[in-house]
């Protein structure tokens, strides 16, 4: 590492040399234009005499051209002698110049470095950065580390009737623990109250109970339940649970959205882009994956090494105006995630006041599920059982949004 910073210094203040030199070679060769005029006029003067000599002019032609000559001389001369050195740029105006220049190369080029370059990572190859990569994937946290390094945060804002029933709940449950019923609406219950330890550990007992029918959503709703316990950091145990996921379903969304996360955390932005784009371009508009994979998915492709990356085109879902997509452009991925949210938050108050689609209702729910916010989720659809009592079809739609979002089986 030491080499590199002696080499690339060298490099730099050579090149920012050679322009201060040829920058002051060039200020000694300068002048005011009248001395230039009246070298170039004593040469004619010098070249009339040859040409006479050689009788190449005569004596008349001569001694006319001496006298046209002569007189631009004095002409130069008086201006020369009125402007001085004054046409000529200092000698100390160009040493700071000069010093400006190698300044600007040599700190400017050390200051790009260190905006889009790596300072003190070596020169790895592609095969290194991937051995890196797997001993990042194999030594990360556990999922009870990742738990236990999260922040205390507020808890979740809960109705009081709703929390007395998920206690009457938990009381049943711990009776009787083989009820498998009981588990599974534990499980959703916890998660909805942002009580996601407690959802997963419900989940598991679920998994326990199923045995080999276990589903593969099952498995990928514990990884969901554990990933999010975790702050979204996806554990080796969340792992294990996924790969189980995918060998009973190899294109379960959540999964596989979940896979392609893990990736990114672990320094293979290549393979969670690859896993991502294909997911993008083979789901269904009201995916629950969706949303978050379109708040990511360009700056993984930035990342994986991929510049010029085009969102595909999904039918069906209703995008975001050309205001929202200009102002995306320039957003962090913070920003664009909040912005995903304003839409929602849109969408939400539009279904509340003007009402709307089953299938705008079942995207409302299951992006409120991915979005974490279960309880609102939930909310949503109580509400939207009543405004489709009476359409058991339309009713069916919702329901697959809630099924999505985790809510119902």
């Amino acid at each position: 590492m030491t080499f590199f910073w002696i080499a690339t210094a060298l490099l730099a203040i050579g090149m920012a040399g050679l322009l201060a030199l040829a920058l002051l070679r060039g200020q000694r060769h300068t002048g005011p234009a009248e001395a230039f005029d009246l070298q170039v006029y004593r040469d004619q003067l010098t070249e009339v005499d040859r040409d006479l000599a050689r009788g190449v002019i005569s004596d008349e032609d001569a001694e006319r051209l001496r006298t046209e000559i002569s007189r631009r001389i004095l002409v130069a001369d008086a201006k020369t002698q009125l402007t001085g050195d004054a046409g000529a740029q200092p000698r100390s105006l160009g040493l700071v110049v000069a010093a400006v220049i190698a300044a600007t190369l040599v700190g400017g080029s050390y200051w790009l470095y260190a905006q889009i370059g790596a300072p003190g990572y070596g020169d790895l190859g592609l095969a290194s950065r991937m051995e890196i990569a797997e001993l990042a994937r194999q030594n990360r946290p556990s999922q009870q580390e990742a738990e236990g390094q999260l922040p205390a945060t507020d808890a979740t804002e809960i109705q009081p009737e709703y929390a007395a029933l998920v206690q009457r709940l938990r009381s049943a449950v711990a009776e009787r623990p083989g009820d498998l019923q009981g588990h599974v609406l534990l499980a959703r219950s916890e998660a909805a109250m942002g009580n996601y330890v407690a959802a997963y550990t419900a989940q598991q007992q679920v998994l326990s109970i199923k045995g080999d029918a276990a589903t593969s959503k099952d498995y990928a709703d514990l990884a969901d339940m554990m990933v999010l316990a975790a702050g979204g950091y996806v554990s080796p145990e969340a792992e294990r649970v996924l790969e189980a996921a995918l060998t009973r379903e190899p294109d379960n969304g959540v999964s596989l959205y979940y896979m392609g996360l893990m990736m990114a955390q672990t320094g293979r932005p290549d393979v969670a882009f690859r896993l991502w784009d294909r997911l993008l371009r083979q789901s269904p508009a009201d995916s629950a994956w969706l949303p978050p994979i379109l708040s990511q998915i360009e700056e993984m492709a930035f990342r994986a090494g991929i510049s010029d990356y085009q969102v595909p085109t999904i039918a069906g879902l209703p995008g975001p105006s050309a205001d929202d997509v200009e102002a995306a452009g320039e957003m962090s991925a913070e920003d664009r995630q909040e912005m995903i949210r304003g839409m929602v938050a849109r969408l939400s108050d539009r279904l509340a006041t003007e009402g709307g689609t089953p299938e705008e209702w079942a995207r409302l729910i299951s992006s409120l599920g991915v979005l974490g916010d279960e309880a609102q989720a939930i909310a949503v659809w109580n509400n939207a059982q009543e405004v489709f009592a009476d359409n058991p079809d339309a009713l069916e739609v919702v329901r697959e949004g809630a099924r999505a979002a985790g809510l119902v089986l």
